[in-house]
């Protein structure tokens, strides 16, 4: 009897508990469409450059991503964005700011809210900027100042056009008044780059608000969206609350927005990058683009190619 109580049913339990308990599933294996609620797979939507296969919503996409996706087989350079002060106000909330930049960088894995790459665009050199969200809003604050002058530089230097693309809920909070004088600063940016007679064009994405709308997001060349972006000053609900009135359907969003003459394109994410290498090529008075090279001749096909010639040709080699 002992035996059985000891070492018999501890077994047949052992087995049971193997058989019948449930894996353990990464979080982060499925995500949930922000529009229409449809479960997707963390590979497909990767693939589908995170927009929802089933509404066409597009979601929030990381500025590695959004790179990868543009430059010519998925390579660039990342270039260096000056550090500014890591607290200049000592500001406090609820929480120290070094301490909301901390966890705001091991969220996203990302040093601040903007990224600076360089690279090739159908065989043109761009220089390009993205701003992610998921860092604290994409808030504009002074390492977004000193990156848009960074880049202006490098495009000028390099004789490149400079590409932006804004996703923002403002300026920072935490930096104050420091953070309002990147508006004027990064306007100087940008005409830095017209001067030289380079273009500056502006991929507007959803969210792109605030101060950000207010300066550099809206001086561009040509101003591109992505469909049913957000862009606005004050947010509609904001708006709802000053005027008290309701607003018209679609109010300031990408297509409201094309309609009254605010933006050029609204461009879907998946053909982003041949509509930008086909006006960055025009702007620059380039060639056409060239989407891929002939393989060359096998030997072979040489050597039938010549004798033909000269066959044409009348040679006695013929």
């Amino acid at each position: 009897m002992n035996w059985i109580n000891d070492y018999v049913r501890p077994r047949i339990n052992s087995l049971n508990t193997l058989f019948t308990s449930k894996r353990e599933m990464p979080d982060n294996l499925w995500r949930k469409c922000d529009e229409c609620g449809t479960m997707l797979f963390h590979r497909e939507l990767a693939e589908a450059l995170y927009v929802c296969p089933s509404c066409q919503h597009h979601m929030l996409i990381s500025p590695r991503d959004r790179f990868t996706a543009l430059f010519d087989g998925g390579t660039y350079h990342e270039i260096a964005i000056p550090e500014p002060l890591a607290d200049p106000l000592q500001f406090r909330d609820e929480k120290r700011y070094p301490d909301r930049m901390r966890d705001a960088r091991r969220k996203t894995g990302e040093h601040e809210a903007v990224l600076l790459a360089e690279g090739d665009l159908g065989r043109l050199p761009v220089v390009a900027l993205a701003q992610d969200f998921s860092f604290m809003g994409g808030s504009m604050g002074m390492a977004v100042g000193n990156a848009m002058i960074a880049g202006a530089e490098r495009a000028v230097k390099r004789r490149a056009p400079f590409v932006v693309f804004s996703a923002a809920g403002g300026a920072r909070m935490q930096e104050g008044i420091l953070s309002l004088m990147q508006m004027p600063r990064t306007t100087v940016a940008v005409q830095m780059v017209k001067e030289a007679g380079l273009p500056y064009v502006v991929v507007l994405t959803n969210p792109t608000t605030g101060g950000v709308t207010a300066s550099y997001a809206m001086l561009g060349d040509i101003q591109i969206a992505e469909p049913n972006a957000l862009i606005c000053f004050a947010g509609p609900r904001v708006i709802e609350q000053t005027i008290r009135e309701t607003l018209p359907e679609g109010f300031q969003r990408a297509e409201y927005l094309l309609d009254h003459g605010m933006l050029d394109r609204v461009i879907h994410r998946r053909e982003m990058r041949d509509e930008l290498a086909r006006l960055l090529r025009l702007l620059m008075n380039e060639t056409p683009r060239v989407h891929g090279d002939l393989p060359a001749p096998s030997p072979a096909a040489q050597e039938a190619a010549e004798v033909v010639e000269a066959a044409k040709s009348g040679s006695p080699e013929a």
